[in-house]
C-alpha cells in the first residue's frame, strides 16, 4: 500500500513538473502554419518583423475577457509601432460546423478590418506547447525573436490584465 502511494505520489509530482516546465516563460516558439478564412495555407503574419499580440479563441466563448479586449482596443494601451494583433480561430474545439465559423470570422473583418486565421487542428496548442484550449479565449504575446513572453487562458482577472498590460508595455 505505501508502495502504491509512493508511486502515485511520484507520477503527480512528475507530471506537476512536465507541466511547470511547459508553461515557462520565455520560451522560442515557431511560425505554424495555420489556414485562413478560405481553408488556404497561411503563415502567422508579422512574424520576425514586429511583436505580435495573438488572441486565440475557442469560438464556443468569444466573449471571454469581452470588458477587458474593448477596453484595450478603446484605449490603445497596447498599441505601437512595433506590435500587430490577430486573431486565430480554434476550430479544432468549436462545436460549430467550420464553415459556419469562417463566414462569421469572414463578417467581422468585412466590419473591422481585423486580421483572423483559423487552426483547424490544434496547430498552435500543440506547437507551443498551450495545453488543452478547449473552451478558453487565449492571449498570447510573442516577440520578434519568437519567444512567447506571455499567455494567459480563459477570463482574467485585475491582477491578470495588469500583467498583460505591462508585459505588452514592453513589446510597444
Amino acid at each position: 500500500m505505501k508502495l502504491r502511494t509512493l508511486l502515485l505520489l511520484t507520477f503527480a509530482l512528475v507530471g506537476f513538473a512536465l507541466s511547470a516546465e511547459a508553461q515557462a516563460l520565455p520560451r522560442k516558439v515557431r511560425n505554424v502554419e495555420v489556414q485562413d478564412l478560405d481553408a488556404k495555407k497561411a503563415r502567422l503574419p508579422w512574424w520576425g518583423e514586429k511583436n505580435l499580440l495573438i488572441f486565440y479563441v475557442d469560438p464556443e466563448v468569444p466573449k471571454q475577457n469581452h470588458e477587458f479586449i474593448t477596453y484595450i482596443e478603446e484605449t490603445g494601451r497596447v498599441q505601437g509601432p512595433n506590435i500587430e494583433g490577430f486573431g486565430i480561430v480554434n476550430l479544432k474545439d468549436a462545436i460549430y460546423p467550420n464553415d459556419v465559423v469562417r463566414k462569421i470570422a469572414d463578417a467581422r473583418t468585412a466590419k473591422n478590418g481585423a486580421t483572423i486565421l483559423c487552426d483547424p487542428d490544434h496547430y498552435i496548442s500543440s506547437a507551443w506547447r498551450l495545453g488543452d484550449c478547449n473552451n478558453m479565449f487565449v492571449i498570447m504575446l510573442v516577440n520578434k525573436a519568437g519567444e512567447l513572453v506571455y499567455v494567459h487562458k480563459g477570463e482574467m482577472n485585475e491582477a491578470e490584465q495588469q500583467k498583460f498590460i505591462e508585459a505588452a508595455e514592453k513589446l510597444r
